[in-house]
This record gives C-alpha cells, structure tokens and sequence, in this order.
C-alpha cells in the first residue's frame, strides 16, 4: 500500500506520496540549518554592511544546483525520489536563488533570451517590491 499526502492551495490539488514528502521535508531541514550556519558564519566574519551571508548561500546554492543537475541528474541518472530530496528540500530550503537561476539558464539555452532577461528583472524587481509592500504592511500591523 503506497500511502499519500493531499494538499489543496490556491484551489490547486497536489497529491504527493509519504516517501516524497519524507525525503522533501528532510532535505528542506538539513538544506535550512546549512543556510543558516553558512549565511551566520559568513554575517560574523564580514559584518553586517552588506547581505554577505544571503549573496553566499545564492551563489553556493546556484553553483551547486548547475553542478549537481548536470553530474547527478545527466550523467549518473539519480534517482528520482532523491533528485526531489536534494533539488527541493535541500536546495530549496538552502536558497531559492539556486532554482531561479537555474530556469534563467533553462531559458537562455532554449534560445529564450528575452524571456530570460524578462523573469531576470521581473523576479528581482517584483520580489523587491514585494519585500517592501510586507514591510510596509508589517508595519501597519505593528502600529
């Protein structure tokens, strides 16, 4: 008997099995503490001036995504349950930087090089703005 977990959300149904949520939600909890004693060690050395933890764990996160899709996924045939592991739960929780990069680079290679540069700016202008918008909401709630 293969057990399964339902989630509903945004009037989205997604079924997923008790084996790929496990081996998600293990990944997603080493991928975390990673970030956060990388992001933590990195703020100690270098301060505060500049989001140098956050810009380290992007950047290690996207080099190790585009390593390991290519040297785990193309050429060793990884497993699928564990490719969800490693690229959702890990990666994901460690950054989400890492995906976006990695479909940037999708686009760019299909030949979608507008498309690219468009979820490029869109992504970051939009998630600026978003983070200031919750800010200034946060704000509102707080007063």
């Amino acid at each position: 008997m293969i057990y399964t977990i339902t989630l509903y959300l945004f009037g989205i149904i997604l079924t997923l099995s008790l084996s790929q949520a496990l081996v998600i939600m293990l990944g997603g909890s080493l991928g975390a503490l990673m970030r956060f004693v990388v992001s933590s060690s990195i703020t100690e050395k270098l301060g505060t001036s500049f989001p140098y933890g956050t810009l380290t764990v992007n950047v290690i996160g996207s080099f190790v995504m585009g390593f390991l899709a290519m040297f785990l996924v193309e050429r060793m045939g990884l497993d699928p349950l564990l490719r969800l592991g490693i690229f959702v739960g890990f990666l994901g929780a460690f950054t989400t930087f890492s995906t976006f990069s990695m479909e940037t680079l999708n686009l760019f290679e299909q030949g979608e090089s507008l498309r690219a540069l468009v979820n490029m700016f869109v992504s970051v202008a939009f998630s600026v703005l978003a983070v200031w918008l919750g800010v200034l909401l946060g704000k509102q709630f707080g007063s």
